[in-house]
């Protein structure tokens, strides 16, 4: 075991003193830091005694207690003053609340070198070194046997607890919800205290916080492989985890971790091209149903999620993010929208946790597997109504007309009888006639404009229009024309490839 602040205490060559928190002489002391620093609960991890000459030490009582709580909190067994230094003197108000915490409050006599302390206690530490490294071997070999059949994620965590004799949760830092599907919530108590120690702490310290409430420790760690994956553990006794055992830890849990992102990564490229086969119309209701089976879909119908693409939170992440909540999922992403397909049992509450608040999402009705080429034309005219209403989510109704249009037939009788011949005649011809009026459109019909951007003559531009109008029998000088198309456009980009694969 580790040597105690008592054993310290009572070694003659050193001779310390103790002036308060005599409560706390049991502290196992897991090694020594030495820190003149501004804030110094900041440089102090579990089981540290923490040396000082006193330089850090506030004059005001009010102060001096905040230092006594803030080392305490952050796991420091014992401090360590120097005398005849640069240490204010000790008030009444600290003394008490030395012995109220407990924090041993010791006297280093003039001028004992504070790396004759630190001696004694790395001597004291070769055996608990010992136990230290069978203990990380144990702990990686937890690792290799849960490669074995019916090992699991959640074996390899609680066989890391018992190991350390704590309790391990695994949670996303942003909302604090478990990061793997079927792993235990935490605790309400647990929760309003993780809650409240990542938020007072700052970026720069978030890797390892220690709070202690009476007799009841909780120490945070991230995971440093998992941006947002927080490892909270709760130690089963007050005998505080050995802080290199527990980087080791996370350093497993993290390999743990990552097993199952590489299983996720396989499966979303395989869902992604089983979505995009699907909404070509090249995969049939039998195979559909069958490899939705593999992808861990219950029986029932289906719904489409369409939102605008973002670099923050592609699909990978979404994906995982709805598998973590036990949500699976297959998507794919495609001319500036990501495209998912849910189980219709999904929460709606769910898709608003796990997207970011910024984006607007449009949401099919119940499709079937035979109908899931018009779940996607329902989800990207509902996502054209979410981002037009300025709103987050919008299920898809005919009875929510946009733009007048009662629903996505409508808005399709309406791009094929504006647009269709346009889009024909680029088809046929290789030209693209619809990049042209979408342009023109979008710069007050200035052709002079539109050349520029194009990078084409101005005569080519007005030719262009010219014979745009030929084909659609709209003149695209007078107001009403550029109405019309203006709306089929709206309509043609909320609809996209759902109504290409409709026609084609």
């Amino acid at each position: 075991m580790a040597m105690t602040v008592k054993e310290l205490l009572d070694e003659p060559q050193l001779g310390l003193r103790l002036l308060a928190g005599a409560d706390g002489l049991g502290h196992p002391i897991t090694w020594s830091h030495t820190s003149d620093l501004p804030q110094l609960w900041e440089w102090v991890s579990p089981g540290v005694l923490l040396m000082t000459n006193g330089l850090s030490i506030p004059a005001e009582p009010e102060a001096q207690v905040h230092l006594a709580r803030s080392l305490v909190a952050a796991g420091a067994v014992a401090l360590a003053v120097g005398e005849k230094m640069h240490a204010p003197e000790f008030s009444g108000q600290l003394l008490a609340a030395c012995d109220d915490l407990p924090l041993p409050l010791v006297s280093v006599p003039y001028p004992l070198p504070f790396m004759a302390i630190s001696r004694s206690i790395a001597e004291a530490s070769l055996l608990e070194e010992s136990r230290r490294i069978k203990q990380t071997a144990r702990i990686y070999d937890l690792l290799r046997k849960a490669t074995t059949p019916g090992e699991t994620w959640s074996q390899l965590l609680a066989g890391i607890g018992k190991e350390i004799r704590a309790r391990l949760y695994v949670v996303d830092d942003r909302c604090q919800h478990p990061w793997q599907p079927g792993d235990a919530a935490l605790p309400e108590d647990v929760l309003v205290r993780v809650q409240k120690v990542t938020s007072e702490s700052t970026a720069e310290t978030r890797h390892f916080l220690w709070s202690s409430e009476g007799a009841a420790s909780l120490l945070i760690m991230e995971i440093p492989t998992h941006p947002h994956a927080l490892l909270v553990i709760l130690p089963d006794d007050q005998v505080q985890p050995d802080g290199v055992v527990l980087l080791h830890s996370a350093t497993v849990l993290g390999l743990g971790l990552s097993r199952s992102a590489l299983a996720m990564e396989s499966r979303y490229r395989s869902g992604g091209e089983f979505l995009l086969q699907s909404f070509e119309g090249r995969i049939g209701a039998a195979e559909a149903a069958r490899r939705l089976e593999e992808f861990g879909f219950p029986d029932g119908d289906l719904r489409l999620v369409s939102v605008p693409a973002q670099a923050e939170a592609g699909l990978p992440q979404v994906h995982s993010a709805l598998w973590r909540h036990g949500i699976n999922s297959v998507c794919v992403a495609g001319e500036g929208k990501l495209h998912l397909m849910v189980s219709e049992k999904c929460p709606e509450d769910l898709l608003l946790h796990v997207f970011d608040p910024s984006l607007p999402m449009g949401l099919s009705t119940p499709v079937g597997i035979e109908a899931i080429q018009r779940g996607l034309r329902e989800s990207l005219w509902a996502l054209g109504q979410a981002t037009a209403r300025a709103v987050r989510l919008v299920g898809y109704s005919e009875d929510a007309p946009w733009f007048g249009l009662g629903g996505h037939r409508d808005g399709a009788e309406l791009v094929e009888r504006l647009l269709g011949p346009v889009i024909e005649h680029d088809r046929l011809n290789g030209t693209d006639f619809m990049a042209t009026l979408r342009s023109y459109l979008d710069n007050q019909r200035s052709a002079q404009r539109v050349a520029a951007l194009l990078f084409v003559h101005r005569q080519t531009i007005i030719y262009r229009i010219r014979k745009i109008s030929e084909l659609t029998g709209l003149d695209v000088a007078e107001t009403s024309a550029v109405a019309q198309l203006w709306l089929a456009f709206q309509v043609h980009e909320a609809m996209g490839p759902g109504e290409r694969v409709a026609r084609g």
